[in-house]
């Protein structure tokens, strides 16, 4: 995978911002965030569990498929906290500096 295959993150990541400012009707990233905080959290324990369902079961297909959904849900939950992937990026590179 290049780097620029997951540029694609921050694409989602600026539409997770755009209905946290703007709402959409219909829209379920602004459904879900209307459900509070407590919803956001309870939908990334949902996809954690089902993520690590498909794992075990080694189907690979459906882990991809739980990977996104999870991710997509905690890109959600971050943003509603005014936290970036940019900056789970600089946590994850301080923790492995020299």
């Amino acid at each position: 995978m290049r780097n620029s295959d997951i540029g694609f993150l921050t694409t989602l990541e600026s539409v997770i911002q755009a209905r946290l400012q703007s709402p959409i009707e219909g829209s379920y990233t602004s459904e879900l965030v209307a459900g509070g905080r407590q919803r956001i959290a309870q939908k990334v324990g949902e996809e954690a569990v089902e993520l690590a369902l498909a794992a075990a079961s080694g189907n690979r297909e459906a882990t991809m498929n739980e990977a996104a959904d999870l991710l997509y849900h905690v890109l959600v939950m971050l943003n509603e906290q005014a936290i970036q992937l940019a900056d789970i990026v600089a946590t994850l590179e301080q923790r492995h500096a020299p």
